[in-house]
């Protein structure tokens, strides 16, 4: 069986047709957005029969799901990657994590929007959560490791500072970090903003540079 994709037709076996599919949808996203396309032109991009896609998803939302969980599934191995459990820095190492976030979202403009854009509730798609879970598990893991460092007894709680530096980092990589047309004009390098962003706020609560 074959699938036409950037001008080229393709072929697969039966095996990797869940992984066509997904494909497909992703490719989709990045011409349409998540909202743009149905079940049926997923598996028309896929060349394949619109029943064929109910042999491995229920519906286009379990589809994007997929989608959606192997970004998280890759995002959490940029992040481990420059995470390296702190070394040989916590804060140096705290930093590349939020400029791999930055990247990753610039060089999976379509796999990010999936992710965070798709409006899919992750208590209804078990494998999602866990893989959203896991991803945000790196920027806790970095940001306890951090308020053990900051002086007592007033330590902030490691998840508040994990959610706020989220935060900022999906604020900077959404707003002026994006590979798409959604990019706002910003007069420095988004990277730098982010490390302007931790500077400050890190340093607000006492964060030794350690």
């Amino acid at each position: 069986m074959s699938w036409t994709r950037n001008g080229e037709t393709r072929s697969y076996h039966h095996g990797n047709l869940r992984e066509a599919l997904m494909q497909a949808a992703l490719d989709l996203v990045a011409e349409k957005g998540v909202a743009g396309f149905t079940f049926a032109e997923a598996a028309r991009r896929a060349g394949v029969s619109p029943a064929a896609p109910y042999r491995h998803f229920r519906d286009r939302d379990e589809l994007l799901a997929a989608v959606a969980t192997a970004g998280f599934e890759r995002l959490t191995e940029t992040l481990q990657a420059a995470w390296q459990s702190g070394r040989p820095k916590a804060s140096e190492a705290f930093e590349r994590v939020g400029r791999a976030y930055l990247a990753f979202a610039r060089s999976r403009p379509a796999e990010y929007v999936a992710m965070f854009e798709s409006g899919l509730s992750p208590d209804r798609h078990e494998g999602l959560k866990q893989a959203g879970d896991k991803a945000f598990g790196v920027l806790r893991e970095a940001a306890e490791v951090l308020v053990s460092h900051m002086p007592g007894p007033g330590r902030p709680p490691a998840l508040m500072v994990a959610l706020h530096c989220w935060s900022l980092a999906h604020g900077i990589a959404s707003l002026f970090g994006r590979a798409d047309g959604g990019r706002r004009k910003l007069p420095m390098d988004p990277d730098d903003l982010l490390e302007a962003g931790f500077l400050v706020y890190l340093k607000g609560l006492g964060a030794p540079d350690a």
